[in-house]
């Protein structure tokens, strides 16, 4: 295939026309895959960014044509499952996204065969149960399942059986659970004065995330004190179901239509208010300024959410562009070695946790890789191998700088790294970005 220079303009996504009865034709969707593979294997630009593109050259490497007509339709189904909705082809690597003439969307067209993989039911219980993150965590905050639960987590006998009957790696260091929610025990003050910037709302609303809330808490307290100690009053929203980013993941939209309908109305309200919205969790900030405006073009309650959400960076460092940021920090953070998430890069803010940790007077090593994990990508059986390998250029990068903190605003990305370090990683502190901020603070 003759090369073309590639598009020298913004990348633009179309909408998710996933409601449209063509979108789920499995035909369809193997026309567009053969289209789009035999673009990507005459440029081959995108092999080092994840496992799906490796398996895709191999197969029409190994293919009797050596092209991608070559390769069986059943086989497509290899490079789909690879492939975890990252978004960094699209959005740093592929010359011929839209508006190129091409219209190269990889990771959406990949996500429209996951859709049609769930539709034909063709998904395992394990895959629905991992991502149904706020159930999960609904059943295991309950006092006695939390210590049962945890552990299962721990003890080597019992991941031995998650192993061989959910499929879950008996290597992966899992996330533990605690019987006391983060929105169970926050205590969001109200009390400031609301002092507006030209940047920012002088007024916040946290969205917990599953995560946070079920899993680590801590990070949501720490920005509940970052955001007290700069006199910004926050509360936390009222009423919040999963953002739906696993789902979404799963190629289940209809449950992310669910979700959508429980968590939209309500931080709309907010947005209108006038409150900046923070989630501390790169993939669900994602998830409301990207990929339900794109399931949900016309909806102005969306556009609405979309435009007040943030980042817990994004707000603080424009914060303090605004001349509203308290910056007496107290104690030295030293040398940290800092991975930025995927789903934070694709967001296109610039590097403000980098930003904000300088600020603070942190020595940063920024690594700008993809560690490999994704949500529950790298946790199940067949992909931890290969978690792993994605993970390495990171794991040495990180090694390489001699931190004294490992750090990750995606704190699932974090103890991933610390695990692939080795015992370089167990030797060294691993906390969120907003954990340092507040030990920075001295609060």
């Amino acid at each position: 295939m003759a090369m073309r220079e590639g598009s020298l303009e913004a990348p633009k996504r179309h909408p998710i026309d996933w409601k449209g009865a063509e979108y789920y034709d499995e035909e369809a969707v193997f026309k567009e895959m053969e289209r789009v593979f035999d673009i990507c294997h005459g440029c081959r630009r995108c092999v080092s960014l994840c496992t799906s593109f490796p398996t895709l050259f191999d197969l029409v490497d190994e293919s009797p044509t050596m092209e991608v007509d070559g390769v069986k339709k059943a086989d497509y189904w290899k490079v789909v499952d690879q492939c975890y909705l990252c978004d960094l082809c699209f959005m740093t690597k592929c010359p011929y996204v839209p508006p190129h003439e091409w219209n190269l969307d990889f990771p959406h067209l990949m996500l429209r065969a996951k859709a049609v993989k769930y539709k034909k039911g063709e998904v395992k219980f394990r895959d629905r149960l991992l991502t149904s993150t706020d159930a999960l965590g609904r059943l295991a905050s309950i006092p006695v399942v939390t210590q049962v639960t945890n552990f299962a987590i721990r003890n080597p006998a019992a991941r031995s059986v998650m192993d061989g009957v959910l499929e879950v790696h008996k290597e992966r260091r899992l996330p533990t659970y605690v019987s006391r929610t983060f929105r169970a025990s926050a205590a969001p003050r109200g009390d400031f004065p609301v002092r507006d910037g030209q940047r920012t709302p002088g007024k916040v609303a946290i969205y917990a995330t599953c995560y946070v809330n079920y899993n680590e808490p801590g990070i949501g307290h720490d920005l509940l004190a970052i955001l007290a100690h700069n006199e910004v009053p926050a509360i936390l929203v009222e009423k919040e179901a999963c953002c739906g980013m696993p789902k979404l993941e799963l190629g289940d939209l209809e449950t992310v239509a669910k979700h959508k309908a429980i968590n939209i109305p309500v931080l709309a309200r907010l947005a209108r208010e006038g409150y900046a919205i923070l989630t501390a969790v790169p993939s669900c900030t994602l998830m409301y300024k990207q990929e339900l405006p794109l399931m949900f073009p016309d909806d102005p309650d969306v556009k609405a959410v979309q435009e007040a959400m943030f980042d817990p960076f994004e707000y603080l460092v424009l914060r303090n562009l605004d001349g509203l940021l308290k910056t007496d920090f107290k104690e030295p953070l030293g040398r940290v070695a800092y991975q930025v998430p995927c789903h934070l890069r694709v967001q296109n803010m610039g590097n403000k946790t980098r930003d904000a940790l300088k600020l603070a007077g942190a020595e940063v090593s920024m690594v700008e890789r993809c560690s490999g994990h994704d949500g529950t990508w790298g946790v199940k059986k067949e992909y931890f191998a290969n978690s792993m390998k994605i993970g390495r250029p990171v794991f040495k990068q990180m090694a390489e700088a001699r931190p004294d903190w490992i750090s990750s605003d995606c704190a699932i990305s974090g103890r991933h790294i610390q695990q692939g370090m080795g015992e370089a990683g167990d030797r060294t502190r691993k906390e969120h970005p907003l954990t340092l901020l507040r030990i920075a603070y001295g609060l």
